[in-house]
């Protein structure tokens, strides 16, 4: 493990996940009501600062504090080894691939526990609904970073945008692309696949019983585990910090950004789906494609 975390490196990771962060929750919003409103986080942040704190009277209270840091440990935690340039990685680990993988868990883990420590029936359906949508996103969302692996015949994520140099990974495994893509998107509980957390079905799902402080914690975590999905598949996919004129860090925000909003427009404009039949997809169509894949790119190196 190589350790890059100088001060001016960490600083300025730090100000671009911020404020990449900062810029989402602003295209969250346009997705929704069709305009840009920049001053609208921060209004929306002392709102549910100053709101009136509603806590479960049974609630596990060890578990119900912990779920909203736990999905923000997991929005985070992947930015550390994730590269905005050849020189930016917090951490560069010999399993990087991996770690980020395994950073990403922990958003189920904290949306199973909110849901099952409110001891609410809305809370708990949402995060058993989360689990199942795990159990349909993640055997083809590990996959499909195994071929980019292969190519790269490496799990550090630089090496692995190093191996984009001629042609990124988005043309090179298109199917591995629109897998991690729809993985993604499960994985952020983002329309279509928000069924856990369905403000109209299920009064917020394994939010409903988070209020205040909590709440907002809450939605900080999501924006930030979208923003790390969406860096993800920049480095993984787009090529990373490559690109012609600006530099590295710049490319590496701008596609992170264009990435995102692609979240948010496809939940804009397609309909919700259910968790079982996301399952079911997942298990006739995804995986089956997800080995394709890994067969189709071990086959393009061997040539």
């Amino acid at each position: 493990m190589e350790n890059n975390n100088t001060l001016p490196t960490t600083l300025l990771v730090g100000l671009l996940f911020a404020g990449g962060v900062y810029a989402l929750a602003v295209l969250e919003y346009w997705s929704v009501a069709g305009r840009l409103a920049w001053a609208r986080p921060v209004r929306l942040a002392l709102k549910l600062l100053a709101r009136e704190e509603i806590k479960p009277r049974q609630r596990d209270a060890v578990f119900y504090e912990t779920a909203p840091v736990l999905l923000l440990a997991a929005g985070t935690l992947a930015a550390a080894v994730l590269p905005w340039s050849a020189s930016t990685p917090l951490l560069s680990l010999a399993t990087g691939a991996l770690f980020v993988n395994a950073a990403f868990a922990y958003a189920m883990v904290a949306l199973v526990l909110g849901g099952w420590s409110s001891n609410g029936a809305y809370a708990m359906i949402g995060g058993w609904r989360f689990l199942g949508q795990l159990l349909a996103y993640s055997m083809p969302m590990v996959m499909a970073l195994t071929a980019t692996v292969m190519r790269a015949e490496s799990m550090v994520p630089v090496q692995i945008v190093l191996s984009q140099r001629g042609l990124w990974n988005i043309v090179y495994q298109p199917v591995g692309f629109g897998l991690f893509y729809l993985a993604a998107l499960a994985l952020a509980f983002l329309p279509p696949f928000d069924l856990p957390v369905a403000a109209g079905e299920l009064a917020g799902g394994a939010w409903a019983d988070f209020t205040g402080a909590r709440r907002l914690v809450l939605r900080l975590g999501r924006l930030s585990l979208v923003m790390s999905l969406a860096v993800t598949i920049t480095v993984f996919y787009l090529g990373g910090w490559q690109g012609p004129g600006l530099p590295g860090v710049v490319w590496t925000l701008l596609k992170t950004l264009l990435v995102a909003a692609s979240f948010f427009g496809v939940g804009h404009y397609v309909s919700r789906v259910r968790y079982d039949l996301l399952l079911e997809w997942s298990w006739k169509y995804a995986t089956p494609a997800a080995l394709l894949n890994i067969l189709w790119v071990g086959i393009l190196l061997l040539l």
